[in-house]
């Protein structure tokens, strides 16, 4: 059985339009809201889900697309494991990115999360994520692709064989890249209902509301 394929809206709704209004420094949200139907095609999410074909217990019980955008927001702010499944509850941007406006569960688990990581980084999959993040990111003209590109090298995977409660094992490649994004772009959103929910995030709460 495959994973199942993620299909959010692509058109934003009234209310995913006023978050998007109060969102004044972290627009990788934004970004990643309007253009993650171009950056999960169904052809990349065929790829994706090839990171599955050998294993002995099955497909995650969630899209691997949605799981692989939750690693990117995770990259980029910064946040533990336990922290991403606070924000999708939480926090209004990453419910945005995520399609899980007002949620009353987590659209995924702890473990299936780390479970999806683990297996993106044994496939050298983290790469070609940020690859096609780029590919989107140059034609959207929403980042600037050549310093995006200039973040990346041949580094080996960080981490593969380890499982920890942190974002370690995001990759060199993901982790370097993604910190790239965040400087250009300025840090998340806080302090108010489209900002990050509670101070989620070290990031976060090390700099209080607006």
């Amino acid at each position: 059985m495959k994973p199942s394929s993620w299909q959010p809206p692509i058109e934003t709704s009234a209310v995913e339009d006023q978050i998007i209004k109060r969102i004044k420094r972290a627009k990788l949200f934004i970004f990643l809201r309007h253009h993650r139907h171009q950056i999960f095609t169904s052809e990349f999410q065929v790829e994706l889900a090839g990171i599955f074909k050998d294993s002995p217990r099955g497909q995650p019980p969630v899209p691997p697309a949605m799981l692989a955008l939750a690693l990117i927001l995770q990259a980029y702010t910064g946040v533990s494991d336990d922290e991403v499944i606070e924000a999708t509850l939480m926090d209004r941007p990453w419910q945005l990115a995520l399609d899980c406006l007002d949620a009353q569960k987590p659209p995924f688990s702890k473990g299936t999360f780390v479970a999806f990581r683990t297996r993106l980084i044994e496939h050298q999959m983290d790469r070609r994520l940020l690859d096609r993040t780029i590919e989107i990111a140059e034609a959207s003209k929403a980042f600037g692709p050549r310093n995006l590109r200039a973040a990346l090298d041949s580094s080996p995977l960080w981490g593969a064989g380890r499982v920890e409660d942190t974002y370690n094992l995001l990759g060199h490649a993901l982790r370097k890249a993604l910190g790239v994004i965040a400087r250009e772009q300025g840090p998340p959103t806080r302090g108010n209902s489209a900002g990050s929910g509670r101070g989620v995030g070290r990031r976060i709460e090390s700099e209080g509301g607006d």
